[in-house]
């Protein structure tokens, strides 16, 4: 937000220099970003003088141009071609000379010598718009008769430079939103620094009621969404171009000036953070303002032109027959002032931050006033501001007064009460702080003490600190007046000693498991929590009533919790991929997030919701490719099952103690589960199904596992993952050709054999799978390769024999398995 450096001296008086300023904000909290000299126009109409045409002829080859003779007021005469209809001998003009930079916008041009239709022109007769004076372009500037040739532009239109200062406003400082609260803060760092200082505001005593003329009726049916609103009639204005002071002050900090009217609820916006709102008086129909909801999809076209269809969730201010204005958010095209606006009715008025919040977001608007209201303005300023603005109106509109101020406010807002503990304040600081000082520093940022004891303050914080309710709210504010740099460094270090817990082995063991998936080509990414709805419709996997919807999403592209890392990650290889680059291994760890309507529980909020850890892997495109040693080779699922084990392998996971099992679900085409003896979900890996890579527009296959991290972390609990030397001796391989029926999963085969042999089984390998002619109907071949090893001695044909009978006969007698 942009601060003009005189404008706060007009509230609190002060000797700092523009930088000094701005680091005595930064200090208190209101982080000032630079601070920039700037002139009320651009460019600062350098290079442009006061000129005195002498001759004026018309232009022997153009039918609208005139070749004049121009008193620069020094030197001889220069030579202008003016295309002007206007311009006549005599005349005091504004001239551009040769060199002079003239903005428009953010384009600048360069005046120099030209010929025009074939002859020589030495600089250029100005009109209002070309050096940003005004918005005329109807002919050139002529100024009066006793305008002196030579004097500078910006001496005759009082051009000065000003300092403004780029203040960075954080979400909660609503108050600081405006001249007035920056001043308020500033006001209370001098204090505490010594310096003396007084926080002043104009005076609206002035203000007086010159007839009851036009009295316009205020009906608030909705005072939830507005607590406070109120209004002043002024008959008789004129609506015209505002005086050079408004125009200036606007322009400084970057707001264009349009006319006395709207630049006056301008000017008192950014003074005071008080948004105001002019309606044209003759537009309220039925001489009412009637504050309500109006009926789901009622069109109403806004400003900007645009027909909007209304909720019925938003706010309007309307007349008796029809909405006139979005309240708090943007006015309506047909009752807005204009130049023959005669009567108007001015509005102040305090609305619900979260109904004008919610507003704005459903109608994609940011405006200045719904920045304010969003974020908590003063409910008690609104009837000074009105008065300022009224008396601003008489002053520059002018007019009369033709109405009471009508201020509906059923129930006004009361402080903040707060108690503050001594001892508080100096352990969440980490010093003591004399109690005066204290006492001090929040009386001066308008905090009332309402009773005082030794121990502490109870206090009364006003409603426009919307920031402040609590007790370490208050500490947190004297602790930024006081000054973070006036709390020393302690000499002593206070610690306790802690242990690794559950969360600490975790994060060492993902960070083991990154570096793993790093050195085999993986690359770590990071996506949104939040995701679309619309990626879960339809599913049975992740059902929408799962969903954890958001109350008030930025857009439909982010208002659910992800239930699964699945769809970031396919994002992200959708993007990747329409860059020509297809060939991708990615990881991530994130939290996933369910709701479970069966438990809920109205006294405890929170029983319905649950969050786990995941970690996804995806691979996709080539293995190899453009390799001079290797040919191209695709990737494949088996190639993720070898991460997912090596990662399980890592952990130390004890495959004797989880069940491989296949998986048929609308998310896999072909997939494997992985689930605990007790049947806890561990992971699942397989081949994303067609439809969804349809969906992300994604040509190569893609292969997919998630693992549930926290179970696995249950699983490895007692697992130690132990470095020991390889064996002296040998290991013994044997083979068997099982005969099974096809709906045996080689899975069951490794089950069994790990738990007929415990010991001394390290390994067991399918080599083949055989189906086809010369086997029974319904059967088919494995060849199965099993390890052996005693790493104490060498085994022997009897031991090695009566292993092989004992698994034999156990998967005859288990699967029904029969040697071929």
């Amino acid at each position: 937000m942009n601060i003009s450096y005189n404008w706060l001296k007009e509230y609190v008086n002060f000797d700092l220099t523009p930088d000094e300023v701005a680091e005595a904000l930064t200090s208190i909290g209101l982080e000032t970003g630079g601070v920039e000299e700037v002139q009320t126009i651009k460019g600062g109409l350098e290079g442009i003088v006061i000129g005195e045409v002498l001759t004026c002829e018309p232009h022997p080859n153009s039918d609208h141009m005139h070749v004049t003779t121009v008193n620069l007021g020094q030197g001889e005469p220069v030579q202008i071609v003016c295309g002007a209809a206007n311009v006549a001998a005599g005349q005091k003009v504004v001239v551009a000379t040769l060199g002079t930079k003239l903005y428009d916008g953010e384009e600048c041009f360069t005046i120099k010598k030209s010929k025009l239709r074939g002859i020589e022109s030495m600089g250029m007769i100005c009109a209002e718009d070309e050096i940003g004076i005004g918005n005329s372009h109807e002919g050139i500037i002529v100024l009066p008769a006793d305008a002196v040739p030579g004097t500078p532009a910006k001496d005759y239109f009082n051009i000065k430079s000003e300092y403004v200062l780029e203040v960075d406003i954080t979400p909660n400082r609503a108050d600081a939103c405006s001249h007035y609260g920056v001043a308020r803060d500033l006001y209370a760092y001098l204090i505490q620094n010594g310096k003396q200082a007084t926080l002043k505001r104009p005076s609206v005593e002035a203000f007086k009621v010159d007839n009851h003329d036009m009295d316009i009726a205020i009906e608030v049916e909705n005072t939830e969404a507005c607590p406070r609103y109120a209004g002043v009639s002024i008959k008789g204005v004129t609506v015209k171009e505002s005086p050079e002071w408004l125009q200036n002050k606007l322009r400084l900090i970057g707001v264009r000036p349009i006319n006395n009217i709207v630049d006056i609820t301008n000017y008192i916006l950014h003074a005071y953070g008080q948004p105001l709102h002019c309606f044209d008086a003759d537009k309220i129909k039925g001489g009412k303002i009637v504050v309500k909801t109006v009926a789901e999809g009622t069109t109403f076209v806004t400003l900007d032109e645009v027909e909007r269809k209304l909720s019925d969730k938003d706010l309007m201010i309307c007349n008796t027959e029809e909405p006139m204005c979005i309240a708090g958010v943007f006015g309506g095209l047909d009752s807005g002032t204009t130049e023959q606006t005669v009567d108007v009715f001015l509005e102040s008025a305090y609305f619900n931050p979260t109904w004008v919040r919610k507003t704005a977001r459903r109608h994609g608007l940011s405006t200045d006033s719904s920045f304010r209201f969003e974020r908590g303005i003063d409910p008690n300023g609104t009837i000074y501001a009105l008065k300022e603005a009224a008396l601003l109106v008489q002053e520059l509109a002018g007019g009369t007064i033709s109405s009471e101020i009508k201020d509906n406010y059923p129930a006004p807002i009361a402080d903040f009460t707060v108690e503050l503990n001594y001892e508080k304040v100096h352990s969440l600081i980490g010093k003591t702080i004399p109690v005066e000082t204290i006492k001090s520093i929040v009386t001066s940022l308008e905090m009332k003490i309402v009773n005082e004891t030794p121990e502490g303050l109870t206090l009364q914080v006003p409603p426009y600190r919307v920031d402040v309710q609590r007790d370490c709210d208050v500490v947190e504010d004297i602790l930024r007046i006081y000054g973070y740099n006036n709390v020393e460094i302690p000499t002593t270090l206070k610690s306790s000693l802690t242990t690794k817990g559950e969360v600490d082995y975790s994060q060492k063991l993902q960070n083991l498991i990154s570096e793993q998936l790093v050195g085999c080509g993986f690359n770590e990414i990071l996506n949104n929590s939040l995701t679309a709805a619309s990626y879960y419709e339809g599913s049975e996997t992740y059902k929408n009533e799962n969903l954890v919807y958001l109350m008030n999403p930025l857009s439909n592209d982010l208002n659910v919790m992800r239930q699964t890392l699945l769809f970031g990650g396919l994002e992200s290889i959708q993007h990747n991929s329409n860059r020509k680059n297809a060939d991708l291994k990615f990881f991530e760890f994130g939290n996933c997030y369910f709701y479970n309507a069966e438990k809920k529980n109205p006294e405890k909020v929170l029983a319905a919701y649950a969050e786990e850890y995941h970690l996804g892997l995806w691979v996709t495109g080539k293995r190899v490719s453009n390799s001079w040693a290797h040919p191209d080779e695709n990737s494949s699922v088996y190639e993720l099952k070898a991460y997912v084990l090596n990662i399980f392998t890592r952990l130390g996971l004890n495959f004797g103690n989880v069940v491989f099992g296949n998986l048929t679900n609308d998310i896999y085409s072909t997939a494997i589960s992985v689930h605990t003896r007790g049947g806890k979900l561990l992971a699942t890996f397989g081949i994303i199904s067609k439809k969804i890579q349809k969906a992300f527009d994604i040509d190569n296959e893609v292969y997919y596992a998630e693992i549930n991290w926290k179970e696995l972390m249950k699983a490895i609990k007692s697992a130690k993952v132990n470095f020991k030397e390889l064996s002296k001796f040998p290991a013994v391989k044997r083979d068997l050709a099982l005969l099974i029926d096809k709906n045996i999963q080689f899975s069951e085969i490794e089950k069994i054999a790990y738990e007929t042999e415990k010991k001394l089984l390290k390994e067991v390998e399918l080599f083949d799978v055989y189906e086809g002619k010369n086997l029974e109907p319904g059967k088919k071949s494995y060849a199965v390769s099993f390890l052996l090893q005693d790493e104490s001695a060498t085994l022997n044909d009897k031991q090695i024999d009566k292993i092989m009978s004992k698994l034999i006969a156990n998967l005859e007698n288990k699967l029904g398995a029969k040697l071929r």
